[in-house]
């Protein structure tokens, strides 16, 4: 059961958008006329974006200011110009099947029935002002801003450059667009290097690509995909851990476009028959951000893909990180110890390297001697000494680890035991008195001692140096924005581990309506799922003795493990994030 609505009136006063004295007189007015109180306030000289919104609230549907909101161009793309136009809506956000779309009258039928039947979508409404709902349409399908130049074979480059909002992106596109739709084959001097060279350091290519990483960072995006395609150029945007299209672009601002990012992270742009990587270094209001930059040759030209590395991200601490205090003691506890192995596991990009960092963050200190190898460094950490691996010049894993054997040291991170070479000497810095950290990729925690046993490694080496294991998972947290509560059934949440205390049991859990700081998704910043498997003697013993992992599992459990989703649980119950996205990020077949 959703909990009560407040009032259009009500909101606003709450608000402070008006007085509960304009609120009187607008009733004695609707009272009089019987005329709707919106337009009453309005005609009364009300703000109309205060007014809109209160509707919305009343209404319990999701409300945008199109002044300043993006529109997803897969939203866009998904209903025609003349259907947009002729029911005076505009598709804003689309999310698997859903469609929100901005209307300016929500209760307007037909023009749902309309964009239901061609978008073949579930659509949701969207409240916003209407008297700037023509220029946001126009904007979204090009029918309000005239590009310069020609559109080179036949391209309408406003329908073909889907853009985002913002004026500095549409003047950096469309004078990218211009000025190579404009020169065709009149400016090639026949040496086609020598040309993109010189094209890459002209001023519109130059903006297009800065503006794209700024758009970036102001998203607090972690990837960026740029993808080529036959006729076009798509960018997409990894936003808390989602891709979300955000522009398309004609095919002939790929060529130019990518060979400036390959010369910004120092790859041979002559080369494009093999995979290269690079690392771009950039500062944006007044933060220092890391480009992990791999360029991959396919079938319609060379896809880049760029990881973002926010320097300060492994400064928030570890008490930001999502770990429930009584999990945070034990982590703490396990990485003051003098020697062992501590290990983080989880699929890529879900936080490891985070979470080691902030525990290394933590034990940094003048008494202590931190050495790292890592390929790459992802981030600098001063008073660490981080070792990049370099394999040309005969520098790995396994040969950096010995190496610090002699470097005296009192904590080692080893980025991650990819081999059995590396994992041997981890192992044996753990038992010569250092302490440990390493990642590895598996699905628990219980599975990483199977995962070293499959390596090589012998059982009773592991139940001697691993004193605790972390696995991970990233989800989403719902927008405190548009944050709303609502009740379910208990026996609902029983797959997560829930057990009801009595029959017909409700459970209030939260949810986000969505709004236009969280694009709609009604989800904004992540929060980590753990699971820490701290070894006693009898885990040890099955371990050696090699016991399957459903028993190894119990016997965690039973010494305090929480499972992934016992703790996604915890959040749900928080109302940090829902079950959906627990589901998603934790759940996997068979479970």
């Amino acid at each position: 059961m959703v909990m009560a609505r407040m009032s259009l009136g009500d909101y606003m006063v709450e608000k402070g958008y008006a007085s509960p004295e304009q609120i009187e007189e607008a009733k004695k007015v609707q009272q009089n006329s019987r005329g709707d109180l919106a337009k009453i306030l309005l005609n009364m000289g009300l703000n109309a974006r205060d007014v809109y919104e209160a509707k919305a609230q009343e209404a319990g549907v999701a409300w945008v200011d199109l002044s300043t909101f993006k529109p997803d161009p897969s939203a866009v793309n998904v209903v025609p110009d003349h259907v947009a136009r002729k029911n005076n809506v505009l598709p804003i956000r689309k999310q698997d099947n859903v469609l929100w779309v901005a209307m300016a009258d929500i209760n307007n039928l037909a023009a749902l029935d309309n964009v239901r039947l061609v978008s073949r979508c579930q659509v949701r409404p969207v409240v916003v002002v209407p008297d700037i709902l023509e220029d946001a349409i126009n904007k979204a399908y090009g029918g309000g801003v005239a590009v310069e130049g020609s559109n080179k074979g036949g391209m309408n480059p406003n329908r073909n450059l889907q853009e985002i909002g913002g004026g500095e992106a549409k003047s950096a596109m469309n004078e990218a667009i211009a000025a190579y739709g404009a020169q065709g084959d009149a400016a090639k001097s026949g040496d086609e290097d020598a040309d993109l060279k010189a094209m890459v350091d002209e001023a519109p290519i130059v903006r297009l690509a800065n503006t794209i990483l700024q758009e970036a960072f102001k998203e607090r995006a972690s990837d960026i995909h740029l993808e080529p395609d036959r006729r076009f150029i798509r960018v997409r945007l990894r936003i808390d851990g989602v891709l979300h299209e955000i522009m398309q672009m004609p095919s002939y601002i790929k060529m130019p476009l990518i060979a400036r990012y390959k010369i910004m992270s120092e790859m041979n742009i002559a080369e494009r028959r093999v995979p290269q990587d690079g690392r771009i270094a950039t500062r944006y209001q007044g933060k220092e951000y890391d480009l992990r930059v791999s360029c991959l040759p396919n079938l319609h030209g060379e896809k880049i893909v760029m990881r973002i590395l926010d320097k300060n991200s492994v400064m928030i601490g570890l008490n930001k990180l999502g770990f429930t205090p009584e999990m945070q003691a034990q982590l703490e506890e396990l990485s003051n110890q003098p020697n062992g192995m501590l290990l983080s596991t989880g699929p890529t990009g879900h936080g490891k390297t985070t979470t080691q960092y902030s525990l290394l963050n933590k034990l940094n200190s003048v008494e202590k001697n931190i050495l790292t190898i890592e390929d790459p460094c992802e981030y600098v950490l001063s008073g660490v000494t981080q070792v990049q691996v370099n394999r040309k010049a005969g520098l790995t894993f396994s040969s950096a680890l010995r190496a610090f054997l002699r470097q005296d040291p009192d904590i080692i991170m080893v980025g991650e035991m990819r081999d059995l070479e590396t994992a041997e000497i981890a192992i044996e810095s753990a038992l010569t008195g250092h302490l440990v950290l390493s990642t590895l990729h598996t699905n628990d925690a219980p599975s990483a001692t199977i995962r070293l046993i499959d390596m090589g490694i012998e059982p009773f080496l592991i139940s001697a140096t691993v004193i605790g294991i972390l696995a991970q998972r990233l989800g989403r947290r719902i927008c405190n924005n548009c944050k709303e509560f609502y009740e379910v059934p208990a026996i609902e949440l029983r797959k997560f581990g829930f057990k009801p205390t009595e029959a017909g049991q409700m459970v209030q859990l939260a949810r986000g309506k969505g709004c236009e700081e969280c694009r709609m998704t009604g989800y904004r910043g992540r929060i980590g799922f753990y699971e820490l498997m701290q070894l006693n003697a009898e885990m040890a013993e099955m371990i050696v003795r090699r016991a399957p992992l459903s028993d190894l599992k119990e016997a965690a459990k039973a010494n305090g493990m929480i499972e992934l989703r016992e703790d996604g649980l915890i959040k749900v119950l928080e109302g940090v994030t829902t079950p959906q996205e627990v589901m998603r990020t934790v759940f996997t077949a068979g479970f």
